[in-house]
């Protein structure tokens, strides 16, 4: 329990650390902006208490803005993902064996955790850049910017799968 404890703190400064001081950085072609650190929220385990769930994702949320200076859309979309992460599998995958385990490539398969994460990094990140905009004047070039992001959101966090499981 306290190893399990010890490593997700750990994974959580990582994640904000390297969105904060690298990622945070990176804007190619002005649409490209990746946020990892949602993996930390699609990461939790199936059976984790909802609220707590959510306090995490908004502590994680949270974190993000005070260091992006962000004003909370990142603690809305965090808290957003958390509360509808388990409708999500259970609408994908129709069983409820999934509560014992922590969703991953190992645990879902690859392209059952492609779905996966995608629902829930382009929901994060749509939520994101329409709070960012607060309009629907560039609603195309905005969906660009959520696709765009999203896509090169999952490549990396696929990434960070496949180094986990080796």
């Amino acid at each position: 329990m306290i190893e399990s404890l010890l490593k997700n703190a750990m994974l959580f400064i990582l994640l904000v650390a390297l969105q904060v001081l690298f990622l945070n950085n990176i804007d190619f072609l002005g649409f490209i902006n990746p946020y990892v650190y949602i993996w930390f929220i699609l990461s939790m385990p199936v059976a984790m208490n909802r609220n707590s769930a959510i306090i995490i994702a908004f502590l994680l949320g949270l974190t993000i803005d005070v260091f992006s200076n962000t004003m909370g859309i990142h603690s809305f979309s965090c808290v957003l993902i958390a509360f509808l992460r388990n409708y999500w599998i259970n609408a994908l995958f129709l069983r409820n064996d999934f509560e014992l385990i922590v969703p991953s490539i190992k645990s879902f398969g690859f392209a059952n955790y492609i779905k996966y994460a995608l629902g829930i990094i382009f929901l994060h990140h749509f939520c994101l850049f329409f709070l960012e905009a607060l309009s629907f004047d560039n609603f195309w070039l905005i969906l660009l910017r959520v696709l765009y992001n999203s896509i090169v959101t999952l490549l990396l966090i696929l990434g960070f799968e496949l180094i986990k499981t080796k």
